[in-house]
């Protein structure tokens, strides 16, 4: 997420990062071989059973190649939820660039705040380990603070959106609403992707409606403080 030049705070130490950055074609094929072996391996034996041993005979490596780039298999975790985080959040930082936060009424908001959801969705259904990461994003302690270092940024930036947007809305207001944006369209994508349902558009259009009818309480508290 380093496209932002506006961050306050640098996450980047709370990410568990891999041992060795590799810099040559090869070492990347590996750590790339790694990464789509421990995806493969999530959706068929679950966080929990996964190990390096598992994901070192899916490859076709040995322990000590792993090891050279992630120590552990929370390591390997990290940089998958990392990857998924990065793209979730350009997603949200190109819509607001596009103007998805510029006050709008009626089906015109709504159908801008559907279009987000539609693309988080996407980007995670195609994700390595996408759905398999989002679960773990709440469930391993050890990928807590990459979950909240990398919703807190985006909240913030959505936050400093909607001050523009709503002059004169309390800022406590707004970054709990946009908080509230963030939690709740992660948890939509979590809901159509973890347990598949036919209703996936609706839903998107129901949490569009939410994020918007919020929203427009905020246009209210703007013009009453003003």
């Amino acid at each position: 997420m380093g496209r932002r030049s506006d961050k306050t705070e640098d996450h980047s130490a709370t990410r568990p990062a891999a041992r060795t950055t590799p810099a040559q074609s090869r070492a990347r094929r590996t750590v790339e071989s790694i990464l789509s072996a421990a995806a493969e391996l999530l959706g068929e034996v679950g966080v929990e059973q996964l190990s390096t041993n598992l994901v070192c005979r899916r490859a076709g490596m040995t322990p000590p190649a792993l090891y050279r780039y992630f120590p552990d298999k929370y390591a390997i975790l990290s940089e998958l939820a990392r990857r998924l985080l990065d793209a979730q959040a350009e997603a949200v930082f190109a819509w607001v660039d596009a103007g998805g936060l510029e006050p709008s009424h009626g089906e015109d908001a709504v159908a801008k705040a559907e279009r987000l959801q539609q693309r988080l969705n996407e980007i995670t259904r195609h994700a390595l380990g996408g759905v398999w990461i989002l679960r773990a994003l709440g469930a391993v302690p050890r990928l807590r603070d990459i979950r909240i270092a990398a919703r807190d940024e985006v909240a913030r930036h959505i936050a400093a959106q909607l001050s523009q947007a709503y002059p004169g809305a309390p800022e406590s207001e707004l970054l709990r609403a946009a908080r509230l944006t963030v939690e709740l369209s992660y948890a939509v994508s979590e809901m159509v992707l973890v347990e598949p349902v036919s209703e996936e558009p609706r839903i998107n259009q129901d949490i569009a409606w939410m994020v918007t009818t919020h929203y427009q309480r905020l246009a209210r508290l703007a013009v009453d403080r003003s």
